[in-house]
């Protein structure tokens, strides 16, 4: 693993950075529903319609128009601004994510997949907008940037654990409209937090005159691997979503696998804390690989069948690199993506999440159905053990 540079922040300097504690949070706020918005749509499609099965095609379909849409949007912003993006989509996300709330009972399932995509197609490309702001407003030092990269990753993860917890499960235990209606609520905050705050307001696209045909931010060969990296990442938190499950119900404790998959994002967000401690990458593409060989490691190691203890401890241990690895990738993008297309190059890496996510998870699926959790927790090894071997042999891709 490369050696870090002499240029560190610490989080309490990142924190008294003038306004980035109040940008930070303004945007964690408004991601905070997407980490909760799958269940609570599964959730509430079940109250309604009395089946499961019609709440994960609604989930489905918020999670494939926000696939499909993210890299427009960002493509807008690249185009007109974040204000004059954010705060329309936002509106439109709100509005469906209300109107999902007050379906009737008994209503068909057809009218919740059409507002539940509505909300996920609009949904305000929060983060890779917060990232472009992070050169004016850091000063573009290396010790600071990957700070900040590292704190968001960090930070996502806690969303993760905090938001199904929280959102779904607590008020969507007394009411599911309530969670979804708390949902909007936090967007639509979020938003207006956001795109209030002067740095947003005073963010103006680079290049954006320039052409960049149809490809946009994908004509970059950086971008592209960033992209493939990315889809590794997300069939590795497909598997391990089946993994855990799986396993937990071997082990005769069925009820801990919510409880297993926390721990495992809990090591990502200690990673991620310890590594904005280390300092940026004299070579990040190094560090890169490294941290992707180490997750095909730890994850290798999960497919040894333990008991709930044990299993706990090692996912701990494996999920310790998840973040490290996601921030220093995303400290890659400024200078990969082509000018003026910095905020969609965001977005396509989390489109590469979302469809390695679902890949993952469907043959996982079929793997431990097959022959258990130890295939798909191998699964999950060796998708990220795939990514760092693309990062070895595309290496002059990532080397603006």
């Amino acid at each position: 693993m490369a050696v870090a540079t002499d240029q560190r922040t610490s989080l309490a300097q990142l924190l008294r950075v003038p306004g980035f504690a109040r940008l930070f949070l303004a945007s964690m706020a408004g991601r905070l529903p997407a980490s909760a918005f799958g269940l609570v749509l599964i959730l509430r499609t079940r109250e309604l319609t009395g089946s499961f099965a019609a709440g994960g095609a609604v989930a489905g379909a918020w999670a494939l128009a926000n696939g499909i849409t993210g890299p427009l949007l960002g493509r807008l912003v690249d185009r007109r601004g974040q204000t004059a993006v954010l705060l329309p989509a936002a509106v439109l996300s709100t509005a469906a994510m209300i109107g999902f709330a007050l379906l009737p009972h008994g209503v068909s399932v057809a009218p919740a997949i059409a507002l539940a995509a509505l909300a996920g197609g609009a949904f305000p490309p929060l983060g890779p907008c917060l990232r472009t702001l992070w050169p004016a407003l850091l000063g573009d030092e290396p010790g600071r940037m990957h700070a900040a990269f590292s704190l968001e990753a960090a930070a996502l993860e806690a969303t993760y654990i905090v938001g199904p917890v929280v959102i779904a499960g607590a008020i969507g235990a007394w009411s599911t409209s309530a969670a979804t209606l708390t949902c909007a609520a936090l967007l639509i905050g979020g938003v207006v937090a956001f795109t209030g705050h002067a740095a947003s307001r005073a963010w103006r696209p680079e290049g954006a005159d320039r052409p960049h045909g149809a490809a946009g931010a994908l004509r970059s060969r950086g971008v592209r691997t960033l992209m493939l990296v990315f889809a590794l990442l997300g069939a590795t938190f497909g598997s391990v979503e089946i993994a855990v499950p799986v396993a937990a119900e071997a082990a005769g404790h069925a009820g801990a696998a919510g409880l297993l998959l926390g721990v495992w994002g809990l090591g990502s967000l200690i990673g991620g804390l310890l590594s904005a401690r280390a300092g940026a990458a004299r070579d990040p593409v190094r560090r890169l690989s490294g941290l992707l060989a180490a997750l095909a490691a730890g994850h290798l190691l999960l497919t040894i069948p333990l008991a709930p203890l044990p299993l706990a401890a090692l996912l701990l241990l494996a999920g310790l690199a998840l973040s490290p690895a996601i921030a220093v990738a995303y400290a890659m993008v400024e200078q990969l993506a082509p000018a003026g297309t910095v905020t969609e190059a965001y977005t396509w890496l989390s489109t590469g999440i979302a469809a390695g996510l679902a890949l993952g998870a469907a043959l996982s699926g079929a793997l431990a159905e097959a022959h258990g959790a130890g295939a798909a927790f191998a699964a999950a090894g060796a998708a990220c053990a795939a990514g760092a071997l693309a990062g070895v042999l595309r290496r002059r891709t990532l080397t603006a």
